[in-house]
């Protein structure tokens, strides 16, 4: 469960991290590895999937269009990477982060992100 927060993490620091041992994440709310990775690339990331997670290398990220398919961590863990990001992130697809974490926008605001949640 903490490994969406780890790829953030990793594009944080400097070199290389290597993710491995995660198969599992493949077949949670989401495919967590795959949504991670095409959710980094988005923000241009330098980041490439393995079948058990991935490989991350310290890079800055930009701003883009994240689609979160339902899955709370994924939703979490792009909020969290706009503290960093040089650009704005518009995450899709997040209401249900409400239910499994109901403070959590709160908290977010508390440290700087701006969350609005825009009509359709």
């Amino acid at each position: 469960d903490e490994f969406p927060a780890l790829f953030i993490a990793a594009v944080c620091a400097e070199g290389e991290t290597v993710l491995a041992g995660a198969e599992e994440l493949r077949v949670k709310e989401s495919d967590r590895i795959q949504a991670m990775v095409d959710g980094l690339k988005v923000l241009g990331a330098d980041i490439e999937g393995t079948p058990d997670g991935a490989i991350i290398r310290g890079s800055e990220m930009g701003g883009g269009v994240i689609e979160s398919h339902d899955d709370h961590r994924i939703a979490m863990s792009f909020t969290i990477a706009s503290l960093r990001a040089k650009g704005a992130i518009e995450i899709r697809e997040c209401a249900n982060v409400s239910t499994s974490f109901p403070n959590f926008v709160e908290l977010a605001q508390q440290v700087g992100i701006q969350v609005r949640k825009e009509e359709k």
